[in-house]
């Protein structure tokens, strides 16, 4: 179920990302709410990477999925 809330999350970040030639792909969730996603495409060389996974994607995805504490590329 949390994973699914997620998804959906991501799902809605999406579309900005791939304004930018990018994206995101959901690679796991864990019990104590870590997710674990890959920016592709234009996001994966960025240097501005790291802020936007922090900065976006984390602050979005604790806001709409309490559950969530953390977010971390691989």
């Amino acid at each position: 179920m949390l994973e699914e809330q997620v998804q959906s999350a991501l799902n809605n970040v999406r579309p900005s990302l791939q304004a930018d030639g990018g994206d995101v792909e959901l690679v796991s969730v864990a019990d104590d709410g870590t997710v674990s996603v890959k920016l592709t495409g234009a996001c994966g060389g960025c240097p501005m990477a790291q802020m936007t996974l922090k900065m976006g994607i984390e602050n979005y995805l604790k806001k709409e999925v309490p559950q969530v504490t953390t977010v971390v590329g691989v």
